[in-house]
């Protein structure tokens, strides 16, 4: 028998597991033993040799083996084996950059893995979705990814997407009942819900059948196993410039090899001279040094609570210049608390330390001699999704902020929801919806009487009341009373108070309507409960920071316009000149006239996800980069359509992340400020990557070069260039990666967001610099060979010092936008050891006597050492003398 055809209890046996209790964490050990982990097999990747191997795949490296290997034929056997073993090193470094960016994309996949509510041991917990295993209880609702297959227990208002599976794009409606049919297609199982399948409206609950790649969707997961590798808009770019980085590099180098030839050199000295200075110039690594950049930004933005799932995320950061924020939750703790009730004309409040003391007029109240107040906090309770547990003593909410604040604010009159439910049972659920702004459910008194409780925004419910609760009396809900419940409203949301209102109505027969508009009519108001949802401290002055970096703070909010002003104004976004606008007069303009106003409105209030959508095509239509944030599955269309759009780690739907390019992890807006910051410092960091590594690579091609033009003997023999690259372009250009921000980066307007590459004067800056560098070794150079012509090899060894400690000087000075002395040099200390240590390896092959013979390399007296440091610090503190004395003038 297949579980659509069983009865609950029935696969509830089959599983060996309890509906009303989970399994226990020793079943669940046994489980996965048995099934594995609930994931899709991937497709084949690339192993760790295979990896290492492709790092010396490149053209210009085969082309140096092979002129090494014929240097070893010729009998030159020490420096055709000491040029493999530099090579095997640079493909050790390039293999471990790369292994670490994979890591690092991997890990990113995994945080960013779909989470599931299930029942284990009794209590509902959130894990990961691969964690999951047949016969556990989950629960889910609209916008929730489906973790595993189940046969459903509960299913209220219940329709799923299942186009992957089915192909049908039409959302199916789900039951509990059995199924006769002994045959039926996979889009006929109408009480399954399958892996991987959208759950679009409605919630329910299921007991998981399979898992992996035992479900429907494992079965053709031969399908979509091909997994696409994103890269960056700034990659793409550094692609194509490599290409042409590469033509330049191969020119001039040809040009040196043809130029030294003419003027007598040695051919194949010349040829493996040329091909070495190929394989240290051309910058072929540059996209994978990108990588690496990104792969460490996004573990620093990991520790700070954001999750980047597409890595263009991380440029687009920096350019962003609105954010647009939900309020609860964003902006604000999300820790509610009722501190206001209205019922029959008259505002009662709780106090005490705990607001616990309900008091009208000042006078303490007995919650026993308030009916209507009962019945309020009562049906607040029954209508409500919330439960309340205990941890470490102290009662906390699992589930929705709103929900819990209704379910505390009924224990202070100790009404608890487990004695309600003994009492009451809930008959029918018509769920929460966004455009509707309400939640309604039909109960039963165990004196078979039955009830229609609906809770949701006041403005809105008070519209489907005809009668409203008047002193235990029911009175029509005239135009003066409707009056006042907007007053009362306006005054609590004056004091940044969220209202609820709920309303109910007899209800009679048996078969319950499934469109929520036949019950949500003819309402009884009963009243309203205020909370407060007190602003998070420390987003105040993250606003203030957005603003001084260019960026402007937009509050998009459901709630009442009178309380988003109060937490708006609160947080410093609404000035006095800014605008305020609602969902009403968003319906009546079109996005070109809204794109005119837009500029000045700081708050959106009572809004929905569609209008969420209209702001963002309005700002991006005046030229903005928008970050827009969500949570639901309605906000997942203006999160797709952000230039970087924001979901919510904890309250946000599998939709709305799946649609997202960066995630909250703890759904604070001063993380989206963190973001930005660290996406600034990212893309500048990569450009300090770009900016030590083509000047470097333009001094070393320049220095031969010149010689050459020069008539000049060989400045530098070629395992010395190998050497160059092996210590400069290595661990020092790693380090810069891991480089803090400076003091201005979040002080700077947002990046155009078509900046090129060279922008801001870093193309002069590599030009400027690769010139000195080239000239002051060439310099060095000529100085101690003009002296002792006979002893080149000293020559050339204080030419290769000088162009490495010229080098190693410069990495410090690509620390700033502005000049070395602007940055304290010690400050970045993964670079201050990684130069101490290039310094230490190239000391090394000068003073070592067995090292000599193999660098070709002399000892260097110790007059000769004040030159290198004169020469070598020339190019980097000549162009910062000149920057003090322009800022002097």
């Amino acid at each position: 028998m297949q579980f659509y055809e069983m009865q609950e209890k029935e696969v509830e046996a089959s599983l060996n597991t309890s509906i009303e209790q989970g399994l226990t964490n020793k079943a669940v050990e046994t489980k996965r033993n048995k099934f594995g982990w609930n994931e899709l097999s991937e497709g084949e990747k690339q192993s760790a040799i295979l990896l290492f191997f492709s790092q010396f795949k490149d053209f210009m490296v085969l082309v140096l083996l092979g002129a090494t290997l014929i240097s070893g034929i010729l009998g030159e056997y020490i420096d055709a084996i000491t040029i493999m073993a530099i090579v095997f090193l640079n493909g050790i470094l390039g293999f471990i950059q790369e292994r670490k960016a994979e890591k690092s994309l991997e890990a990113l996949k995994n945080l960013s893995a779909p989470q599931v509510s299930v029942l284990r041991e009794g209590q509902w917990v959130k894990i990961n979705s691969r964690d999951v295993v047949p016969g556990d209880i989950l629960r889910f609702s609209s916008g929730d990814r489906i973790g595993a297959d189940m046969r459903l227990l509960q299913a209220n208002n219940l329709q799923i997407e299942e186009s992957a599976l089915t192909g049908e794009s039409i959302p199916s409606t789900k039951y509990t009942g059995v199924i006769q049919d002994t045959a039926p297609n996979l889009g006929d199982l109408n009480n399954m819900a399958f892996k991987g399948t959208l759950v679009t409206s409605g919630n329910g609950m299921g007991i998981v059948t399979a898992t992996g790649m035992k479900t429907a969707m494992g079965e053709i997961a031969h399908m979509i196993q091909t997994a696409t590798v994103m890269s960056t808009p700034l990659q793409r770019r550094l692609q194509q410039l490599g290409k042409i980085l590469i033509t330049v590099a191969l020119a001039l180098t040809l040009l040196v090899v043809v130029v030294g030839i003419i003027h007598g050199h040695d051919v194949f000295t010349m040829f493996l001279a040329g091909v070495s200075l190929a394989v240290a110039a051309i910058p072929e690594g540059l996209p994978a040094i990108v990588t690496v950049a990104l792969s460490l930004g996004v573990q620093r933005m990991i520790r700070k609570n954001a999750i980047v799932r597409k890595l263009p995320a991380v440029e687009t950061l920096g350019c962003a210049s609105v954010i647009c924020s939900d309020k609860t939750g964003t902006m604000t703790q999300n820790k509610m608390t009722v501190t206001h009730v209205w019922s029959g004309g008259k505002t009662y409040q709780f106090s005490g330390e705990d607001h616990d003391q309900l008091y009208y007029n000042e006078q303490k109240v007995n919650f026993g001699n308030e009916k209507a107040i009962k019945q309020l906090l009562t049906f607040g309770v029954l209508c409500n999704h919330a439960e309340l547990m205990r941890k470490d003593g102290k009662v906390i909410v699992d589930g929705d902020p709103t929900e819990g604040a209704l379910l505390m604010s009924a224990l202070k009159a100790e009404i608890h929801r487990d004695s309600l439910l003994k009492q009451f049972t809930i008959q029918k659920e018509y769920p929460f919806d966004s455009g509707r702004k309400m939640m309604s459910v039909i109960v039963k008194d165990e004196d078979g009487k039955q009830f229609v409780i609906t809770k949701g925004a006041p403005d809105v419910l008070a519209e489907k009341c005809e009668s409203i609760l008047w002193e235990q009396k029911k009175r029509m809900l005239n135009g003066e009373i409707g009056e006042e419940i907007q007053a009362t409203v306006q005054q609590l949301a004056g004091q940044a108070l969220r209202t609820i209102a709920i309303a109910f109505k007899p209800f009679q027969g048996d078969i319950y309507p499934q469109n929520e508009k036949e019950i949500e009519k003819e309402l009884t108001f009963i009243g309203l409960q205020g909370m407060i949802d007190p602003p998070r401290p420390e987003v105040k002055a993250a606003v203030a920071e957005c603003k001084q970096a260019g960026i402007k703070t937009v509050m998009i909010t459901g709630d009442h316009q009178a309380t988003a002003c109060a937490i708006a104004e609160q947080l410093g976004i609404l000035g006095k000149n800014d605008l305020v606008m609602d969902g009403q007069q968003l319906n009546q303009l079109s996005v070109e006239e809204l794109e005119e106003v837009v500029e000045n409105v700081a708050v959106f209030a009572r809004v929905t996800p569609e209008h969420k959508l209209k702001i963002v095509k309005a700002l991006q239509s005046n030229g903005h980069i928008v970050a827009m944030t969500g949570d639901g599955i309605n906000d997942a269309p203006a999160i797709k359509s952000a230039d970087i759009g924001i979901a919510m780690g904890i309250t946000g739907t599998d939709v709305a992340k799946e649609a997202s390019s960066l995630i909250l992890m703890d759904d604070n807006f001063t993380t989206i400020k963190s973001a930005i910051h660290e996406g600034r410092n990212i893309y500048e960091n990569i450009r300090k990557f770009i900016r030590y590594l083509l000047a470097s690579n333009v001094g070393e091609i320049l220095v031969m070069l010149f010689a050459m033009l020069m008539s000049m003997p060989l400045p530098l023999v070629p395992i010395q260039i190998l050497w160059v690259n092996l210590v400069t372009d290595g661990l020092p250009a790693m380090a810069l990666g891991l480089d803090q921000s400076e003091d201005n980066v979040m002080k700077r307007r947002p990046r155009p967001v078509n900046e090129g590459v060279f922008a801001r004067g870093l193309g002069w800056k590599i030009i400027s610099r690769g010139f000195l560098i080239g000239i002051s070794t060439l310099l060095a150079f000529l100085f101690i060979y003009q002296r002792d012509p006979a002893n080149l090899a000293y020559a050339q060894t204080v030419a290769f010092t000088t162009l490495i400690m010229a080098q190693l000087i410069h990495v410090f000075d690509c620390r700033s936008e502005v000049s070395i002395f602007s940055r304290n040099p010690f400050e970045n200390k993964y670079l201050v050891l990684s130069v101490l240590f290039s310094l230490a390896l190239t000391i090394c092959v000068i003073y070592i006597p067995a090292l000599q013979p193999i660098f070709h390399t002399v000892p260097i007296i110790g007059a000769d050492w004040l030159l290198i440091a004169v020469m070598s610090a020339l190019p980097t503190f000549l162009l910062a003398g000149s920057f003090i004395i322009r800022k002097k003038k």
